[in-house]
């Protein structure tokens, strides 16, 4: 078994969904928290000894020379999951900066600058609603109090669940210091698309994220009986939030190139024979160009309003999240594929910590092939072969990171 696969297999069984299949691994819960310990001990067989900043992201140093860690070159990604989502978003990424780590030993790289490793929280946002969080805070992106303020599914703030995870709230927010060691970071994730399946290559070099964000659409009405309420006398919102469902992908379809999504519906309070009183409804849209994005919300937020006035109901929408595009760092990118002549050139429709820091430090991606062209579901795969491929490609590009001119 390919190396790469072997550390993978570590991770298979942590976090697994009985009920939806796949994994579920939000951020600061028992799954994440059980893959980070063993992340740190692959820091320790290493020789590397993992630290958790002010923002939740854990850092490790390979710097045999004692240089100062100012402009170094970082790799890293995250362990967190979506629900019920694929075994190598995130892991895949993490795995494949330790072993381009053991690639880069294996061939007596002595480095000009030191190495660094980061895992990132709450890239997904599926516990807190804002993708990205700890790459957010750390570039300054969110701000803190509003950061604090989120609250998961089960009503937990941020800051009660980080402050139970050994974190001090205070200490959120932009770090320069952190951002002033990252001289550029380079992003391995597995493609959740099928470019490398149409292209017919293992490992991309991407050339940017597209703009995206979350908009949540509450729907208020009138809570009441399913069995003694006339449908001539209900406001019923979950009605209201299904023709908005409907209305999101009309409006999708009719500016091409648009993703518009309603992945999660929240009624309160639930019943099977009670109609809702409330309804939250999270919008996802994405498209290349962010004026286009920014059309597509507003007509759909201008149709939810005439929906909801027809039912007697009211709606609010609210901005959770918003990157506009994303290119990246074109000299690096550059440098990337001249470390990597045959992989091709690719965008993604997925955010990545990647696109944060590219705002703040020269960043960049590698991708690696995907043969189901699924993601965020138990379907996304990565080979054996491809994964090791991807590790190979990733310390070919590390090392002439660290022994040629300095980054960006």
């Amino acid at each position: 078994m390919p190396e790469t696969a072997r550390l993978l297999a570590a991770t298979v069984d942590t976090g697994r969904d009985r009920a939806r299949g796949g994994y579920s691994r939000p951020v600061f819960s028992a799954a994440e928290r059980e893959l980070l310990e063993w992340y740190l001990a692959e820091l320790r067989a290493r020789g590397l000894e993992g630290t958790t900043d002010r923002n939740g992201v854990v850092w490790a140093w390979w710097n045999p020379a004692g240089l100062p860690l100012e402009g170094a070159v970082v790799t890293g990604s995250h362990l967190d999951s979506v629900p019920g989502g694929g075994a190598f978003d995130g892991p895949l990424g993490v795995v494949s900066a330790l072993r381009a780590l053991d690639l880069l030993r294996e061939r007596g790289v002595d480095p000009a600058r030191p190495l660094g490793l980061a895992v990132f929280p709450e890239e997904e946002g599926s516990r807190f609603g804002v993708a990205c969080l700890g790459s957010r805070l750390l570039t300054g992106a969110v701000t803190p109090g509003r950061a604090l303020a989120l609250t998961d599914p089960d009503g937990n703030t941020f800051a009660d669940v980080a402050r139970g995870a050994g974190l001090d709230p205070a200490g959120f927010g932009r770090d320069d210091e952190a951002l002033a060691r990252i001289g550029c970071f380079v992003e391995l994730h597995v493609e959740q698309g099928r470019g490398l399946v149409d292209l017919g290559a293992p490992v991309a070099v991407a050339t940017s994220v597209i703009g995206h964000g979350r908009w949540r659409f509450t729907v208020r009405g009138e809570g009441n009986h399913a069995g003694t309420t006339l449908l001539a006398d209900r406001r019923d919102p979950l009605l209201v939030a299904a023709l908005v469902v409907a209305a999101a992908r009309d409006v999708a379809a009719a500016n091409p190139g648009t993703r518009a999504t309603v992945g999660r519906l929240d009624p309160v309070p639930g019943g099977t024979n009670v109609i809702a009183s409330r309804v939250d409804l999270w919008l996802d849209v994405r498209h290349p160009e962010d004026v286009v994005t920014a059309a597509v919300v507003a007509e759909v937020s201008r149709r939810a309003a005439r929906l909801a006035a027809a039912e007697g109901c009211a709606v609010e929408v609210r901005e959770e999240s918003l990157s506009p595009t994303v290119d990246f760092d074109g000299a690096l990118s550059r440098r990337l594929s001249g470390v990597l002549p045959t992989a091709p050139l690719l965008a993604t429709g997925a955010g990545h910590d990647a696109g944060v820091l590219a705002g703040r430090v020269p960043t960049a991606m590698l991708f690696t092939r995907n043969p189901t062209g699924v993601s965020h579901a138990p379907g996304e795969f990565c080979t054996d072969e491809d994964a090791e491929a991807g590790s190979v490609a990733l310390a070919d590009v590390l090392a002439d990171l660290l022994t040629g001119p300095p980054p960006g």
